[in-house]
């Protein structure tokens, strides 16, 4: 075996193997310097590099090493790096590490013999650096015009001669200078692409500053916005009252708002809106909200959009508020909302997310700006006023004297002639006798004796359930009782064995026991039939009565309850006796409150008695308006519908002032029928009742965040 060795390796070696050899090595080189020139991820990338070294090295595997500035070596990559045994050592990784710490401050590449130190010395000890494994390492680094960004670490099988190692470092030593010149590249790209993206950011900035007007400032975002962001089309939508009118979309002057796609997207922005979340849409759906997932699938499917997000913009938030407080100002203060979408599957461009959120940052605050503006008293006018100098001219200047005197008396009236002051509110006309009813136990809705609308006594039944625990617990509860029952009849039987006149001790105590035991299952007998007799009782509340006499005024209570398993105190239905006196419930604004008792104070001082007037007319039957009392007010406010938090207040009325307008009540009025009611706070002045919104709005969002 020795001799055949010797023979073979004295053989002279194949041109053409060698040949073919050199030919995969350059071609590998040249692959690898058409990636460097490529744009692709430093993970591919490097991953790419190292597969070919190790092929191109016959290597058993190898290492790419990275280094951002000021932080340690990572690994970036690897190849049967478990194989070489350093996974199971710590003291091993400990040298490992510390030769390449020793590479990395030298700069050179290095080949390191298995078993030994960087120098080459085998006394390392165990802190030291050394190649603790059984492999040859070349080692090169990875240097670009920053320094040295890595290493490239190759684990190779010893045994091979000098020469063949140095040319497995130089080698490796090209290859990590074209891995240098690929970090140099990118990193220029990136230098140049985010140069470019602040000329882009700082020409936005500009331009969506420039105008106070929101149509223009709309114009702007869409378009230029869509070129920051850089994804297929940017539309702004703009708040109109409750509503969000579509007013720019970018790439397009003009488009038709009663389009399919612009009604559908204007659905889909209030939706979000009144949700008060951002929407980022992927082509998943299920996480959505019911309402939010309806109008969005609508709008894709007319669209074909792949991706889109809907984000609400609001008025700049105050840095000092908390979060609990921003939380619940988020459906607040809405301006608009910008819609960002991508019509073709593609990547997101690299940092797409934080340029969205520069783009919707500046949006917010150009829109407040241009809205505030917009928002300022008789803004035309001061606009004509301060574009000509006309009215100051000798020719026109009387007219302009006589001007200001009517200007200013009309001033000088709107601030002194009193007018009635009124706070609008909503309200709903109710009957007086009315009550809710509710589940006594839980259990399951078997049968609904009565529809919406029906006719009902008081003690008619109204719905019955079924509870599978409660009939469980009376078969239990029967068992039980049938059980004691038999053991008391067995105990009467062996005491009449036992005999009344025993003279016998064992006779006696046995006898005594049998008492002893009767009395007790006659205790338990008695507990058993109270429990049945509370089951029963139990039993019975399964079937639910009417209160009261009137009718059924929940909105299709069938579907509402059929085959429900409703619990204890859940309100099933509501009965109203149409045939009683009406009464009106209004619901005040909280933030109009202060007038309302303001003025109830001032009527108190004159007369303990005195009652606020309401004036109200029906939204069904208009005509003559009808006058009624305040009776109570709630303590506590709470949200109603779109309102926000509102005051519940209970209004009583001559029912004559009703039966004027309405023949029958009880047939033409529906209960819960929206009223427009007016409460009367008194006097003031007629600017002030004009123009009382404005005043509050100057006065909290102006006036009140200098105190």
């Amino acid at each position: 075996m020795a001799t055949q060795s010797t023979v073979s390796s004295s053989l002279p070696p194949d041109d053409d193997a060698v040949q073919r050899a050199k030919q995969e090595i350059q071609g590998l080189v040249q692959e690898v310097v058409e990636l460097s020139k490529s744009e692709i991820e430093p993970s591919e990338f490097y991953a790419a590099v190292l597969d070919k070294s190790v092929a191109a090295l016959a290597a058993i595997g190898g290492v790419v090493w990275t280094q951002e500035e000021g932080a340690p070596l990572q690994l970036e990559y690897q190849v049967n790096l478990r194989q070489t045994g350093l996974a199971e050592s710590e003291a091993a990784q400990r040298q490992h590490g510390r030769l390449l710490q020793q590479v990395l401050e030298k700069g050179e590449p290095a080949l390191i013999p298995p078993h030994s130190g960087a120098g080459g010395g085998d006394d390392a000890g165990a802190d030291a650096a050394a190649n603790p494994t059984d492999y040859l390492l070349v080692i090169a680094p990875i240097i670009s015009d920053r320094g040295i960004d890595g290493l490239v670490e190759i684990f190779q099988r010893s045994g091979a001669r000098p020469t063949t190692q140095r040319g497995y470092l130089r080698f490796l030593k090209q290859i990590c200078e074209l891995a240098g010149e690929y970090v140099k590249t990118r990193r220029l790209r990136h230098f140049t692409h985010k140069q470019s993206l602040w000329e882009q950011l700082e020409a936005f900035t500009g331009l969506v500053h420039t105008a106070l007007d929101s149509r223009e400032t709309a114009y702007t975002i869409a378009n230029e916005g869509r070129r920051l962001i850089g994804c297929d089309r940017v539309t702004v939508a703009l708040r109109k009252g409750t509503k969000y009118d579509v007013t720019a979309i970018s790439g397009q002057d003009t488009f038709d708002k009663r389009s399919n796609v612009v009604r559908l997207l204007r659905n889909m922005v209030t939706a979000v809106a009144k949700t008060g979340d951002d929407l980022w849409f992927d082509g998943d759906t299920s996480d959505l909200a019911p309402q939010v997932e309806k109008v969005v699938n609508a709008y894709v499917d007319e669209s074909h959009t792949k991706q889109l997000a809907v984000l609400p913009l609001r008025e700049a938030d105050n840095e000092e508020e908390t979060p609990g407080e921003r939380k619940q100002k988020k459906r607040e203060n809405i301006l608009g909302a910008i819609i960002i979408e991508q019509l073709v599957d593609q990547q997101q461009p690299e940092g797409m997310l934080q340029r969205i959120d520069v783009v919707r940052r500046h949006s917010s605050t150009s829109l407040t700006n241009a809205q505030e503006f917009e928002g300022l008293f008789l803004l035309p006018l001061w606009r004509t006023l301060g574009k000509t100098k006309v009215l100051v001219t000798a020719r026109n200047l009387p007219k302009t004297i006589l001007a200001s005197i009517a200007i200013g008396g009309a001033i000088a009236a709107l601030c002194l002639v009193p007018y009635d002051f009124t706070v609008i509110s909503d309200g709903k006309l109710l009957p007086e006798v009315r009550q809710d009813v509710f589940a006594s136990i839980e259990g399951k809705v078997e049968k609904i004796s009565v529809d919406t609308g029906d006719v009902v006594r008081k003690g008619d039944l109204l719905v019955e359930q079924q509870s599978d625990d409660v009939e469980l617990q009376e078969i239990q509860l029967r068992g039980e009782l049938l059980k004691v029952q038999e053991d008391i009849r067995s105990t009467n039987y062996e005491l009449r064995g036992a005999g009344a006149g025993a003279r016998d001790p064992r006779e006696i105590v046995e006898r005594d026991r049998l008492l002893g035991k009767l009395r007790q299952l006659e205790e338990t007998q008695s507990s058993l039939e109270q429990q049945r007799a509370l089951l029963k009782t139990k039993l019975g509340n399964l079937k639910v009565y009417s209160p009261i006499d009137g009718k059924v005024v929940t909105w299709d209570v069938r579907e509402l309850l059929k085959d429900r398993t409703v619990g204890a105190g859940q309100r099933l239905m509501k009965i109203a006796d149409t045939t009683s006196p009406w009464e009106l419930e209004i619901f005040v604004p909280e933030a109009k409150m202060g007038h309302v008792l303001e003025h109830q104070q001032e009527l108190l001082q004159d007369d303990p008695n005195a009652q606020l007037e309401v004036e109200f007319v029906l939204a069904t039957h208009t005509g003559e308006p009808i006058i009624g009392k305040i009776e109570s007010i709630d303590e506590s406010a709470e949200v109603h519908g779109e309102e926000g938090n509102t005051v519940r207040m209970r209004v009583s009325f001559p029912q004559d002032k009703l039966t004027a307008l309405v023949e029958d009540p009880s047939k033409d009025l529906k209960v819960g029928a929206d009223v427009k009611a007016k409460v009367l706070c008194g006097k003031a002045s007629i600017g002030y009742v004009l123009f009382s919104d404005l005043f509050e709005f100057v006065q909290s969002r102006i006036f009140f965040p200098f105190f």
